[in-house]
């Protein structure tokens, strides 16, 4: 009996993480704007992405998932809460006014943070409270990062004129450092990010939490999210700029390539970090983008783009690797979104959701470790206000739509609830066959689903008064 019992307890450590450095390490990384086909993993071939691609290859490529939304802010939105951005009247990227995500919502870092991971923000927000004026008075203010659960941010400050200024003068990145928040606290001058390129800013900063989180010996999470690809197209730092260069191309073309090899340089640098810290093996990583790509971003055969429904707007790149937790090499068809990040990341590390009736996403997990497959009870939906112009070097396509709903391979586009499309995207990627009268009880079933999303009910707080223009 005394042999059986230790048997027993040798067993069950060997199933049990025995204390909390045990625990995965998690690593989001979000690209601002880049297309489905920009990672030569995935197609492109404008410009090397070499970590991109050895990431791919440690882990798993997801060819069919997508972002909650065609613009940034409402797939934001979505990650961290795993609901959709409608849930929060969230229809459109914010703006910089008072709008925000709403105060005391259940989001990803609260829960891990409740599950003792350190946490930590670094780069774009665009979820409200990054104002100056909102630092300053947190308690009766916009809540910023760390009211939503992160430890510790470093992000620009979003408060006009500064930032947009930056923008139009094409200087948002090489005088990034001009405009940073650090946990409330405005960088100053003498702080060595000041003069710094924001790329090499946002992969300084994250080595730099990696290695003070690792000191203090707990599970951590960091979500890195990047503003590159985005406009304004700014030449990435050398050696970046020079390598990208080629004959034929215009100087947009050669910017954004240096954009994003610039930023495929920070990521490997954070690998061998971790290397050399000889934690990879124990830290998921997951890749992703905010929607798809815009002017000069490639999409591949995708119709639409960033601000549009169809598939070019909302369909993204997705890598997830985990040494030994994930097999290598792999790829798959199967559907994902970014509601299904905080389940996900969640079981992964062995935290409760609760009250999963509220969180729209499901649990990849299952599916990324040994391909069980991923079952949804309700089609995955979208909801976006109109924006008129696409940003491509072409027309938005036509009829505009505000409403998706997707089955499988079917993929119904609607206009306030009014079905315009039907597609068989595993037939038709390109979206250029109109089903809808083809397929009346497919189209209806849907149409209900659009239906019940509009009419159900949403937390309006977070939105400045002026912008609630009804449902």
């Amino acid at each position: 009996m005394k042999r059986i019992c230790i048997l027993a307890v040798l067993f069950c450590s060997l199933c049990v993480p025995s204390n909390a450095t045990e625990r995965p390490n998690v690593i989001l990384i979000l690209a601002d704007d880049m297309g489905w086909h920009d990672p030569a993993c995935f197609g492109g071939k404008a410009v090397p992405t070499p970590h991109l691609d050895a990431l791919a290859a440690s882990g798993l490529r997801m060819t069919r998932f997508y972002s909650s939304s065609a613009v940034c802010t409402p797939t934001r939105a979505a990650i961290v809460s795993g609901r959709y951005p409608l849930r929060f009247d969230i229809r459109t990227h914010f703006s910089d006014d008072e709008s925000h995500l709403p105060r005391g919502v259940t989001t990803l870092p609260k829960l891990l943070k409740q599950n003792g991971y350190q946490t930590a923000h670094v780069g774009k927000w665009h979820l409200g409270g990054l104002h100056l004026a909102h630092a300053k008075n947190r308690d009766t203010s916009i809540p910023g990062p760390r009211e939503h659960g992160f430890d510790h941010y470093l992000c620009q400050n979003e408060e006009p004129p500064l930032r947009p200024r930056l923008g139009n003068e094409r200087r948002l990145y090489t005088d990034g450092g001009t405009c940073l928040l650090r946990d409330d606290e405005p960088v100053s001058e003498s702080d060595p990010y000041f003069k710094m390129h924001l790329t090499d800013i946002i992969g300084a900063e994250s080595i730099r939490l990696v290695e003070q989180f690792h000191a203090a010996k707990k599970p951590f999470f960091l979500n890195i999210w990047h503003l590159v690809p985005h406009l304004p197209y700014e030449p990435g730092s050398e050696p970046h700029w020079s390598a990208t260069a080629a004959p034929g191309i215009s100087d947009d073309q050669h910017r954004f390539r240096s954009m994003l090899a610039h930023m495929d340089a920070t990521i490997g640098d954070l690998l061998k970090k971790l290397d050399q810290l000889s934690i990879r093996e124990n830290t998921l990583i997951v890749l992703t983008s905010d929607n798809g790509g815009v002017f000069e971003g490639d999409i591949g055969p995708l119709k639409g783009g960033k601000t549009d429904l169809h598939e070019g707007g909302i369909r993204v790149s997705f890598i997830a690797s985990w040494p030994g937790k994930i097999p290598a090499g792999r790829s798959t068809t199967s559907i994902g979104n970014t509601v299904d990040l905080l389940p996900t990341l969640c079981a992964a590390v062995g935290a409760t959701v609760p009250d999963a009736a509220q969180v729209d996403g499901v649990n990849l997990l299952p599916h990324w470790q040994s391909g069980a497959a991923i079952t949804r009870s309700d089609p995955l939906l979208w909801q976006l206000d109109l924006y008129p112009k696409l940003q491509r070097h072409y027309p938005k396509p036509k009829p505009y739509a505000t409403e998706v709903a997707m089955e499988g391979e079917w993929k119904l586009l609607c206009r306030d609830a009014m079905p315009l499309e039907l597609f068989d995207l595993e037939a038709d990627l390109a979206e250029t066959t109109n089903q809808l009268d083809n397929q009346p009880e497919i189209v209806a079933r849907l149409a209900r689903s659009v239906r019940a999303f509009l009419d159900a009910p949403r937390d309006s707080s977070g939105i400045a008064k002026q912008r609630r223009v009804g449902k």
